[in-house]
């Protein structure tokens, strides 16, 4: 299963395992999960929240199950992320092959526009007025997280290859 809700980036991996631990032991509806993150982060929104529950999911480092939301035992080690990131968050994959076919490092706006063509169908009529604003953005927070996770460089204003992501695209 792969996911679409991508956070705007932490200064610092520090925020997920924050964010994490905010997440409870015991089973919680999403609202009461979103109230402690509110309570225990520096998130300031309920969407800012459910979008990092949804990503913490993403992670592996917090489950769904039929009687609501646990934090899983998982340590946010950076390995573990960088192969849950890649294998779990939509088009993580497809931005770090744009990556690393190009010639040189590349702006967030021209890995979108080498992107577009990923972005489903049903996206452009949800959002048909907004869709390549939202999808940019994604693109940013994905390159931005990719770049967190070491499986991206930044290189100024632009991105390139992380030496740990060299041998998933090629391999």
């Amino acid at each position: 299963m792969q996911f679409k809700l991508v956070p705007e980036p932490p200064e610092s991996l520090d925020f997920v395992a924050d964010a994490q631990r905010a997440v409870p032991l015991v089973p919680g509806s999403e609202d009461d999960c979103c109230a402690r993150m509110l309570d225990r982060t520096d998130l300031s929104s309920r969407d800012q929240a459910r979008t990092w529950l949804t990503f913490l999911r993403a992670l592996g480092l917090a489950e769904e199950g039929s009687s609501g939301f646990t934090r899983t035992r998982q340590d946010p080690e950076s390995e573990f992320l960088q192969e849950r990131f890649r294998e779990h968050v939509f088009g993580v994959p497809a931005v770090l092959e744009i990556l690393a076919k190009a010639e040189e490092p590349l702006s967030a706006e021209e890995v979108f526009e080498e992107f577009r063509d990923e972005v489903p169908t049903w996206e452009h009529h949800k959002n048909p007025n907004s869709w390549e604003e939202i999808w940019g953005e994604r693109v940013a927070y994905l390159l931005e997280w990719s770049a967190l996770l070491g499986l991206a460089e930044r290189v100024g204003a632009k991105y390139a290859p992380g030496g740990d992501d060299e041998e998933y695209v090629s391999g």
